[in-house]
């Protein structure tokens, strides 16, 4: 989930998470231009976390749903994961 690694695209998303918008709506009081705004949407999109539409000459911008299902899996299985490395470390030193 690289896509939510850089601060910029966070932002962009937690925008987005309030509702669809245009790309010079979110780039309104970001610390980056119109074109990187965009570019950072590219990034979202191509990881299936937001969506976009035509409306005229502007493209609209949403989260997608379905890329938030995948988000949420994929953090389901690594806290399993790390929950069951962690109770079987604790049972290790409790034997031990």
């Amino acid at each position: 989930m690289n896509a939510l690694g850089d601060p910029t695209r966070r932002m962009i998303f937690e925008r987005l998470r309030r509702g669809p918008k245009a790309v010079g709506e979110l780039a309104d009081g970001l610390p980056v231009s119109r074109p990187a705004v965009s570019q950072h949407l590219r990034v979202l999109k191509e990881a299936g976390l937001v969506s976009e539409r035509r409306d005229g000459t502007r493209r609209v911008y949403r989260v997608e749903p379905d890329g938030l299902a995948g988000l949420r899996a994929y953090f389901d299985r690594f806290w399993d994961e790390a929950l069951a490395a962690y109770a079987a470390a604790a049972q290790t030193e409790e034997e031990g």
